[in-house]
C-alpha cells in the first residue's frame, strides 16, 4: 500500500516574534533612558501625576513619545489581528494582513491629528488642543503598553475564549473614558471660556470618525 503524502502547513511566527523582541527592547530602552518619567508613566491609571508634570506640548515630539507611540502601532495592530482571529476571520500568522492594520492605524491616527489642528485653528483653539493630544496620546500609549504583553501571550497560545478580546476592549474603553475626564478637569477653565467650539470639536472629530469607522467596520464583515 502507498501513502499518499499530505504537505504539513507551517504557520511562520517568526516574523512575530521577531517584531515583539523589537517592541519590548524599545520599551527597555525608553525605560532606561527616562527611568524616572516612565516610572510616573507606569502609574498612569493609578495617578494623574504624569499628566500634570508633562503637559507641556513639547513632549509630543521627544524621543519618548516618538518611541512609545511605535510600540502603540504595533501593539494595537497584534491585537486587531488577534481578535480578528479568535473570531475567525484571519490568521494570526498573516503578516500581510497585520502590516495593512498597523499601516491603516499609523495614517488614521496621524490624518486625525493633522486634521485636529486644521480644525482647532479655525476655531482658535490650538493651545488646548495640543494639550488635549497630549493627554490623549498619553493614555492611548499607555493602553497599548498595557496589552503588549498580553498580546505576547494570546499570539502564543491556541483556542482563546472570546470573551478575552472583549474584556480588553472594555477595559481600554474604560481607561479612555477616563482620560477624557481627566482631560476636562484639567482644561475646564479653557473649556468653559470656548465651550461650543469644545462640543463642535468632540462630536466632530472625537465622535465621529469612531463611529464611521465602526460602521464601517461592522458594515463589512455583515
Amino acid at each position: 500500500m502507498i501513502e499518499q503524502l499530505h504537505p504539513r502547513i507551517i504557520e511562520n511566527k517568526d516574523w512575530a516574534t521577531l517584531l515583539f523582541v523589537l517592541t519590548f527592547a524599545v520599551v527597555a530602552m525608553t525605560k532606561s533612558a527616562y527611568e524616572t518619567r516612565f516610572s510616573e508613566f507606569s502609574k498612569l491609571i493609578f495617578s494623574d501625576k504624569y499628566a500634570k508634570i508633562y503637559r507641556d506640548n513639547s513632549h509630543m515630539k521627544n524621543s519618548f513619545t516618538v518611541g512609545l507611540f511605535f510600540v502603540q502601532i504595533v501593539s494595537f495592530a497584534f491585537f486587531i489581528l488577534l481578535t480578528m482571529n479568535i473570531f475567525g476571520h484571519a490568521s494570526k500568522t498573516d503578516w500581510v494582513l497585520f502590516i495593512q492594520i498597523a499601516t491603516f492605524l499609523l495614517y488614521f491616527i496621524l490624518g486625525k491629528y493633522l486634521i485636529e489642528k486644521i480644525v482647532a485653528a479655525s476655531f482658535n483653539i490650538d493651545e488646548f488642543v495640543e494639550l488635549f493630544n497630549l493627554q490623549k496620546v498619553t493614555y492611548r500609549t499607555y493602553i497599548g503598553v498595557l496589552i503588549l504583553p498580553i498580546n505576547a501571550i494570546l499570539f502564543y497560545y491556541n483556542n482563546i475564549p472570546q470573551i478575552i478580546p472583549l474584556v480588553i476592549i472594555g477595559i481600554s474603553l474604560c481607561i479612555s473614558i477616563y482620560s477624557y475626564f481627566i482631560s476636562i478637569k484639567t482644561y475646564q477653565n479653557v473649556i468653559i471660556g470656548k465651550l461650543f467650539y469644545f462640543i463642535l470639536y468632540l462630536c466632530a472629530l472625537e465622535i465621529a470618525p469612531y463611529y464611521f469607522l465602526y460602521y464601517w467596520i461592522t458594515k463589512g464583515s455583515a
